[in-house]
């Protein structure tokens, strides 16, 4: 190699122009503010794939920071990285499946954007899926010989412990169901598309999961690395994600994640409602009727606000999305209420027994409720 050809960023190197089908492997990295991590990743998938016709997928989740103009240069001048922006919109598992049907290449693999995983190991991953010895080939932390690197003990608890839970729904032994570090054909991954949840961020998880039959995994071990830039996106609406779709695993799709979720909600919303009427009602010479308002349109309240920003987070409402979307709650909510006296009503007054009635009620007007959320305050746009 000449010194000037060496001199130049890997990077940046021109590749061949070649069309898309012509690409064995393509990686997806899901992208969510970035900017300062993307040079380092092309450069590092550049030199680990060296000798495999690839391409590399961004998937960028409309990011503040410029990550994305910063892929736009490095791709300038090649042919083999592309990004896929997408507005208000978010989730891991989402993103990864988009970029995985966006090319056309028989295998995807799958690496996260901020570093932390060994792309020296994809090589390897990537021979064991295209031989035909494995579905899916995985980097993994708690097989023998992988690892957690410098994780507290807090941490490290806290992701055993999902693990395990992981473990009890799958049909095949996976060390790290939870790793978000794979190499899969992308055929598998289309056949299994309709089962998939798409929620959260262990897509990994729910490929295993929603597999009919077992899928032939093979584990390899990597040491999971320190971030050096950006900020974790680990937080309290991913973890409920991820129980979300433990459950609906467990339930067996009898319900939709979502509908759990929203009935969650709603459980939580009756205690606030039965507390602040309770307080209302402490006052001296408080009507009942207007104690049951109040609580009424707090209750309604407290539950837009949680289903905002965690039921349908993926849809959250902002700015005066937010206000419209409140007040069409409250309509949705009023009519469920109608609803929800009108059966129990009619139940008891055919002589059905009193909690018959009321729970009759509650789950019509709670089914309407839910329902017409979905296709008025947080309809997709």
């Amino acid at each position: 190699m000449s010194t000037v050809a060496a001199a130049v960023p890997h990077f940046a190197r021109i590749r061949p122009s070649a069309p898309a089908f012509s690409y064995d492997l393509a990686v997806v990295v899901p992208t969510f503010n970035e900017a300062d991590n993307v040079e380092r990743i092309v450069a590092s998938l550049d030199l680990a794939l060296d000798g495999i016709r690839y391409e590399i997928v961004f998937v960028d989740d409309w990011s503040g920071d410029g990550t994305a103009a910063r892929i736009a240069a490095i791709a300038a001048d090649r042919t083999d990285i592309r990004v896929i922006r997408r507005f208000d919109r978010r989730g891991l598992s989402s993103a990864v499946i988009e970029g995985m049907m966006a090319t056309m290449a028989p295998i995807v693999a799958v690496i996260d954007g901020d570093g932390q995983h060994d792309e020296k190991l994809l090589p390897r991953l990537f021979a064991l899926v295209r031989s035909g010895n494995a579905d899916v080939a995985i980097g993994s932390r708690y097989c023998a010989n992988g690892s957690t690197g410098n994780w507290d003990s807090l941490r490290l608890r806290c992701s055993r412990a999902a693990t395990r839970l992981s473990q009890m729904v799958l049909q095949s032994p996976v060390a790290d169901p939870m790793s978000g570090f794979f190499v899969v054909r992308r055929d598998r991954v289309e056949a299994l598309l309709p089962r998939l949840s798409g929620r959260g961020f262990k897509i990994l998880f729910d490929l295993l999961s929603s597999s009919p039959e077992p899928l032939r995994a093979i584990e390899l071990p990597f040491e999971f690395r320190a971030r050096t830039a950006g900020e974790s996106k680990l937080g309290t609406g991913v973890v409920l994600d991820y129980l979300v779709t433990i459950a609906d695993r467990l339930i067996r799709r009898v319900l939709p994640p979502r509908l759990v979720m929203f009935a969650t909600v709603g459980t939580l919303g009756l205690g606030v409602h039965v507390a602040v009427l309770r307080a209302m009602l402490a006052f001296e010479n408080m009507r009942f009727a207007t104690a049951q308002t109040v609580a009424v349109l707090i209750a309604i309240a407290f539950n837009f606000l949680i289903n905002n920003a965690v039921t349908f987070r993926d849809r959250t409402l902002k700015g005066w999305r937010f206000v419209a979307g409140l007040g069409s709650f409250y309509a949705v909510c009023g009519i469920g209420a109608l609803a929800n006296v009108g059966i129990g009503v009619v139940l008891f007054s055919e002589h059905h027994r009193w909690w018959v009635s009321g729970v009759a009620g509650a789950l019509v007007g709670s089914l309407w409720n839910f329902g017409a959320a979905m296709l008025v305050t947080w309809r997709k746009r």
